[in-house]
C-alpha cells in the first residue's frame, strides 16, 4: 500500500516554473500550453512562491490593462519538502491546510518536483486498485477443456 511511500514516486518531475517578474497573462499562457494549474514562482533561483490558474483568473478580472505579475498575486513562503518525504506526511499537512500543491525540493533549494491533489488522488487509485490487480492476476487460470459428450456416452 501507501505506508512507507514517498512524496518523490508520485510527485511530476522537473516542474515548469515561473519568474516572479513575469507578467500575468505570460504566466496563464504557459499554464495552458503545459496544460498544468500550480507553478513554482522562482526569483534568481529561488523558490519564492507559487501561482496557481484561479489567483490570475482571479486577478485577471482587476487588472484590465494587463500590468500585474506575478510577484502581485503569488502566494508566497509556500509548503515545500523534501524529495523522500513522507507521502502521508505531505498529504496530511495539505488536507488540514488546503494546500493545492506542494513543491518538492533539494536541500541546495533547487526545484526538483511538485505534488498537487491530482497526484494524490492518482496515489489513492493506484494503492486502491492494486489489490485487486494482484488477485486477478493470481486467480486467473484458462478455462478448464470439456470433454464433448458423443452419443455414446449417453449425450443428445
Amino acid at each position: 500500500m501507501l505506508k512507507n511511500t514517498t512524496v518523490d514516486k508520485f510527485m511530476t518531475h522537473s516542474p515548469h516554473t515561473v519568474n516572479s517578474g513575469l507578467p500575468i497573462k505570460t504566466a496563464a499562457e504557459l499554464m495552458k500550453k503545459y496544460g498544468v494549474r500550480h507553478l513554482p514562482v522562482q526569483l534568481a533561483g529561488h523558490l519564492v512562491g507559487v501561482i496557481t490558474d484561479r489567483d490570475i483568473k482571479f486577478a485577471s478580472s482587476f487588472d484590465k490593462e494587463g500590468q500585474m505579475l506575478v510577484d502581485d498575486i503569488m502566494t508566497p513562503d509556500p509548503y515545500f519538502v523534501l524529495p523522500g518525504t513522507s507521502l502521508g506526511e505531505v498529504v496530511e499537512k495539505m488536507a488540514t491546510n488546503r494546500y493545492g500543491c506542494t513543491v518538492i525540493q533539494q536541500k541546495d533549494g533547487r526545484v526538483v518536483g511538485i505534488f498537487t491533489a491530482i497526484d494524490g488522488l492518482r496515489a489513492i487509485g493506484e494503492s486502491l486498485n492494486a489489490p485487486r490487480r494482484r488477485v486477478a492476476k493470481k486467480t486467473r487460470k484458462p478455462a478448464p477443456k470439456l470433454k464433448a459428450k458423443g452419443k455414446a456416452q449417453g449425450g443428445r
